[in-house]
């Protein structure tokens, strides 16, 4: 059995057109995660079933508030969470980098 996943926040690429083009290494981290968070998990969904992952999947957008991102920043300490776009690399045009930014601050690790 592999390792375990470090805790803390893993930010992971998807691809943007072709699934085939998902790297190895993302699609063990979709596979081994506790949880993904997701722009749309219709979007997501396409993309783990292609991969043969079942991990749950929780919405974060841009309506996830200050709240939201406590509760997510608090299972970083104990948990490995998944944080994916609907393509291409979280945080560059999204709120990904709302949760960074109060992960961080709070001492989560970053992947």
């Amino acid at each position: 059995m592999a390792d375990p996943l470090p805790f803390g926040l893993h930010i992971v690429a998807t691809p943007i057109g072709n699934l085939g083009d998902l790297s190895a290494r993302a699609t063990e981290v979709l596979r081994r995660a506790a949880l993904i968070l997701v722009e749309d998990s219709r979007v997501t969904g396409k993309l783990l079933k292609h991969i043969g992952a079942t991990t749950a999947m929780r919405r974060y957008d841009d309506h996830s508030n200050a709240a939201e991102r406590g509760r997510i920043v608090a299972l970083l300490h104990d948990q490995a969470v998944a944080l994916v776009s609907d393509a291409g690399t979280p945080l560059i045009s999204d709120p990904g980098y709302k949760l960074v930014r109060a992960a961080r601050a709070a001492g989560a690790a970053i992947h």
